[in-house]
């Protein structure tokens, strides 16, 4: 299988980049990004501008995906900014690999993604969930994690004091809020690009093994 991982840099993608590798089912791994990875043994990693409009390459042609990119709104700037990363980008990243042949599609999404929330960041999220599903891939999966327990980057304040709070209540919490850590999210989308026909959507309880 012809996999390709987008946002292979950032928390969640870098360990979906990781335990692929260690994967037997794949044997192209293609990994484009904004610059180079440090260490991107067998990969094939394509280095782009990741803006709009996206270079035409005959690396799209893979046959499943599993899209992790993402920004905040604290590091797009703004509003629009924000919406052309986590909208604009990733339905653009789709059209080019349905159009090259691919078949399935893994999005790692948010816990209470919908189109129609207030909420600017669920709408946009349940916006690109919604156009995913119809764009005639034979199988669709939407994982929902709740706060991503994991190293990042760049500082979020906010929610390194959500994580804490989260895990000094997280034996009363119900476990679809609890925080789940990158690697288990990682491992539940590598799991998902095998399987039935059809849209699944994955709430966050249901990422980790039972």
């Amino acid at each position: 299988m012809k996999l390709m991982i987008l946002g292979a840099t950032g928390a969640v993608g870098s360990q979906v980049l990781n335990q692929a590798q260690k994967d037997c089912r794949f044997e192209t791994i293609v990994a484009p990004t904004r610059r180079p990875l440090a260490n991107s043994g067998q990969v094939h990693n394509p280095v782009i501008p990741f803006d709009l409009p996206l270079p035409e390459a005959d690396w799209w042609a893979v046959d499943a995906v599993i899209c992790c990119l993402g920004t905040t709104l604290k590091q797009a700037g703004s509003k629009r900014a924000f919406y052309r990363v986590d909208h604009d980008l990733v339905l653009a990243c789709a059209a080019q690999v349905r159009a090259a042949g691919a078949s399935v599609f893994v999005l790692n999404s948010s816990l209470g993604a919908n189109e129609k929330s207030r909420t600017f960041y669920l709408q946009t999220k349940g916006e690109v969930e919604s156009a995913v599903a119809r764009m005639g891939f034979e199988r669709v999966v939407l994982a929902r994690p709740s706060l991503i327990d994991a190293e990042r980057e760049h500082s979020r304040p906010a929610e390194k004091m959500g994580l804490i709070t989260s895990r000094l209540l997280a034996p009363i919490i119900p476990k679809r809020y609890r925080p789940v850590s990158a690697a288990t999210i990682a491992a539940a989308l590598l799991r998902e690009v095998a399987g039935a026909p059809g849209v699944i959507i994955l709430e966050s309880e249901q990422l980790a093994p039972t």
